[in-house]
């Protein structure tokens, strides 16, 4: 889950919704409603948060703990929290993007890219890699669509058919973004 705090008050929970490629199919939201004392499911806002430069302005990417304290206590357990995400905010779905059939090097069996799109005006570009067992990865952030967005351009070379580490690595690399101040908008996959 991932948490978040609009106007430094207001607690946002969130958590993206991906099909079985790791890509982003949706999103749940809730939010803590001070008045009414009651978690409110928001996926509509929290969706659309993310195109709107003022909202954006309004909203840090937080961990639990910094959530908890701005919430003036401990936060319910995730299976709690899921509860309240009533409604759900439906990505838009295609086919991964082709991008050239070469083959993946020597001692892999697939090579895939993925890109992790952010929003919010935050970080600095970084590149990095690691190796999952037998797999590799390699990733790059930066600025896209004319500096409005950043991505994190991911590169899995798989050993084999298990591709469970690509899951792990990119919510790896997406919460460390988030520590830099992004936003996750969604994971799409071009090969």
């Amino acid at each position: 889950m991932d948490y978040y705090l609009l106007d430094g008050t207001t607690v946002l929970v969130e958590e993206f919704a991906r099909d079985r490629d790791h890509v982003t199919v949706g999103l749940r939201a809730a939010a803590w409603d001070r008045g009414s004392r009651r978690w409110v499911s928001c996926a509509a806002f929290s969706r659309a948060l993310r195109g709107d430069p003022g909202l954006l302005a309004r909203v840090t990417p937080v961990d639990r703990a910094r959530a908890e304290a701005a919430h003036g206590g401990p936060l319910p357990p995730e299976a709690e929290l899921r509860a309240a995400f009533l409604d759900f905010a439906a990505a838009a779905r295609s086919a991964p993007l082709r991008l050239g059939q070469d083959a993946p090097p020597e001692g892999f069996q697939e090579q895939r890219f993925y890109r992790v799109l952010f929003a919010k005006d935050a970080a600095a570009p970084y590149r990095g890699d690691r190796r999952a067992g037998a797999d590799v990865f390699s990733w790059e952030l930066r600025r896209v669509a004319g500096g409005t967005a950043w991505a994190l351009d991911l590169t899995a070379l798989l050993a084999d058919g298990d591709d469970t580490t690509v899951g792990t690595v990119l919510t790896d690399l997406t919460r460390e973004a988030r520590t830099h101040g992004l936003i996750p908008i969604a994971t799409e996959r071009f090969s």
